[in-house]
C-alpha cells in the first residue's frame, strides 16, 4: 500500500528511456553513498508508471535519480569468466547464456577475444600477449573497457538480466576493476573460474576449438600449437587465481579439472545457485543424444490434439523399425527415456530394451482443447485460437498449459540429460521442441514451430560451442502434426484464414 501524499516519497523507475537510467548516472558521477535524511520528499503525489522489464524502484531527490549505489535484490548480474588460455571459459560462457536464456532469463555473452580481433584485424604471433608489450597491454585494455562498456548498455538500457564477461581475467587488478565498474551500476558478480592442469585436456580443447579461430586461419596445425602454448605461458607468469582467503568475500565457483571438484563460495541470490547447480551437471565427455516422438497414434490419424492414445499401425511398424535403427547404431550404454502417455510407451516397448518413464515428458496440457481438432477449437474457441497464434510460446490453454510453462517443467530433464552419456528421449512434439531448442538455442519465438515429424530420429552429438544435428527418416509414412503460423492472427479473422496452414488429416 502507498503511504499518504504528505508522507510519499518520489520516485521513478530505473533505466526508463527518459530521463537516463540509473546505470549511465551513476557511472559517471561518485559511487559515495548518501545518507537516508539528504532525500527530499515531495510532498505532491507522482504517477508511477509501469514497465515491464525493470523491476528496481529508486527514491528521487530533486526530481532526479539519486546517485548511490544500490543492488537489489532483484539487481542484473555480471558473470565473469577467470582462467588461463584453453581451460574451456568461452564453452561454459556459451552454455551458460544458452540455459539461462531457455530458462527466460535474459543473457547476453560478452567475449573480449572478438572485440580483441575486431580492434586487430591481423594477428601475428603470441607476442601480442607478453606482459612487457606495452602497446598489446593498451589493446588489450581498451578492448575489455569496451566490452564492459556495451555490458552496461545491455544491462541498463536493453533490459538484459544476465551478462557474461568472457575473458582471462587472470589479475586482481583486473577483478577489482570489474568489481568496481560493477559496484558503480547496481550489478552484482559472479565469478567463474576454471581450473585444469591435464595436459591431454588442453592439448584436445587446443586442436578442437583454438585451430578453428580466426586467429590461426593462415597456419598450419604444428604451427598454431606452438604459437597458441606461447600464448599460455604469456599469461602464467601474472595468473592470479582465486584465492580461499584473499577473496573470500567475492561470489564464485571454481571448477577444477572440469568437473572433477569444485569450490563454491559466497552464493548471494537465487540466479547464482541456479548457475552453480548447472556448472555442477555439466561434463564434456562425448555422447550422442537421440530425440524421437512416439510412434504415429489413433488421435494423430483423427487430427486431434492431445489425448492418450495408443499407437495406429504405422505407429507400431515405426517401433518396430526404430528398434532396429538403434541396433544398427551399436550404441554404447544407451538408456531409454519415455512419457508416462501410451504412445511412448508401446513405441519403448517394441525396443525390447529397459525404459524409464518421465512425468515431466508428457505431451502439453492441452486445457479444455484436449483431444480437439483444430476446426472444433476454432468453431468453440475462436478468440483462444487467435490469441494462440499471435503468442504460442507465452499462450495458455484455459485450464492447460503454455510452452513456457512447459520450460520450466522441462528444466529438470535438461540437467539430467546433461549428467547423462548415450541417451534415447521418446517424448511428444511441443516437449521435443521444447529440448531441440535448448540444444540448438532456439528462441521463444522460434521454439514453438521447429519441425519435429513422426517417425524420424534426430542424433544430437555436443560439440565445443554447439551441437551437430542429424536426422534420420525410418521409412515409416505417418500424418503431418506440423502447423504453421497463419499470416492472419486478428482475433476478427476468419475461419478460412483461421484454419489456413491446418495439416491434413482424416
Amino acid at each position: 500500500m502507498l503511504p499518504p501524499p504528505a508522507a510519499a516519497e518520489s520516485v521513478r523507475r530505473v533505466c526508463s528511456p527518459p530521463p537516463q537510467s540509473v546505470c549511465a548516472q551513476v557511472g559517471r558521477g561518485t559511487s559515495s553513498m548518501l545518507d537516508n535524511e539528504d532525500f527530499v520528499l515531495d510532498t505532491s503525489p507522482r504517477e508511477l508508471t509501469q514497465n515491464p522489464l525493470r523491476k528496481i524502484w529508486m527514491p528521487c531527490k530533486n526530481g532526479h535519480i539519486a546517485q548511490r549505489r544500490v543492488c537489489m535484490t532483484n539487481c542484473p548480474t555480471l558473470i565473469v569468466t577467470v582462467g588461463l588460455p584453453a581451460r574451456g571459459k568461452t564453452y561454459i560462457s556459451k552454455k551458460l547464456t544458452r540455459y539461462l536464456n531457455w530458462i527466460g532469463v535474459p543473457t547476453k555473452e560478452f567475449n573480449v577475444g572478438q572485440y580483441r580481433r575486431e580492434c586487430l584485424k591481423i594477428y601475428k604471433s603470441f607476442e601480442f600477449f607478453r606482459p612487457d608489450n606495452e602497446e598489446g597491454l593498451k589493446i588489450r585494455r581498451h578492448c575489455a573497457m569496451a566490452a564492459l562498456n556495451d555490458v552496461r548498455q545491455y544491462l541498463c538500457v536493453e533490459g538484459g538480466q544476465v551478462a557474461v564477461f568472457d575473458a582471462t581475467n587472470t589479475t586482481r587488478e583486473r577483478r577489482g576493476t570489474i568489481v568496481k565498474f560493477a559496484e558503480q551500476n547496481g550489478f552484482k558478480v559472479f565469478f567463474v573460474e576454471s581450473v585444469c592442469e591435464d595436459p591431454d585436456v588442453i592439448a584436445q580443447n587446443i586442436v578442437q576449438v583454438k585451430l578453428g579461430s580466426p586467429d590461426y586461419i593462415h597456419c598450419n596445425t604444428e604451427e598454431a600449437v606452438e604459437d597458441f602454448m606461447g600464448r599460455i605461458k604469456c599469461y602464467e607468469s601474472s595468473y592470479q587465481p582465486l584465492d580461499e582467503v584473499l577473496d573470500r568475500d567475492l561470489s564464485y565457483i571454481k571448477i577444477m579439472d572440469v568437473g572433477r571438484q569444485y569450490l563454491v563460495n559466497r552464493v548471494v541470490d537465487h540466479i547464482q545457485s541456479r548457475i552453480v547447480y548447472y556448472l555442477m551437471n555439466i561434463h564434456i565427455t562425448p555422447r550422442s543424444i537421440y530425440l524421437c516422438r512416439h510412434g504415429e497414434s489413433d488421435l494423430n490419424i483423427k487430427g486431434r490434439i492431445g489425448g492418450d492414445s495408443g499407437l495406429s499401425n504405422r505407429g507400431k511398424e515405426f517401433a518396430r523399425s526404430l528398434r532396429k535403427f538403434i541396433q544398427e547404431q551399436n550404441i554404447k550404454e544407451l538408456k531409454v527415456w519415455t512419457s508416462q502417455m501410451q504412445r511412448t510407451i508401446q513405441t519403448a516397448e517394441g525396443l525390447g530394451v529397459p525404459y524409464e518413464q518421465w512425468k515431466s515428458l508428457n505431451e502439453i496440457d492441452a486445457g479444455v482443447c484436449e483431444e480437439m481438432m483444430y476446426e472444433e477449437i476454432q468453431e468453440n474457441y475462436p478468440l483462444e485460437f487467435a490469441l494462440r497464434d499471435q503468442d504460442k510460446y507465452r499462450y495458455r490453454y484455459p485450464k492447460g498449459e503454455s510452452y513456457e510453462d512447459l520450460v520450466q517443467r522441462l528444466e529438470p530433464v535438461i540437467m539430467e540429460l546433461e549428467r547423462q552419456e548415450n541417451i534415447l528421449v521418446i517424448c511428444h512434439q511441443a516437449v521435443m521442441r521444447c529440448l531441440l531448442a535448448y540444444f540448438l538455442d532456439k528462441s521463444a519465438d522460434e521454439l514453438p514451430y521447429l519441425k519435429c515429424p513422426l517417425h524420424s530420429v534426430l542424433k544430437l552429438t555436443p560439440m565445443a560451442y554447439g551441437c551437430k544435428v542429424e536426422s534420420v527418416y525410418l521409412s515409416v509414412d505417418a500424418v503431418n502434426t506440423h502447423r504453421d503460423r497463419p499470416e492472419n492472427v486478428t482475433v476478427l479473422r476468419s475461419t478460412d484464414d483461421a484454419l489456413l496452414t491446418v495439416p491434413a488429416h482424416f
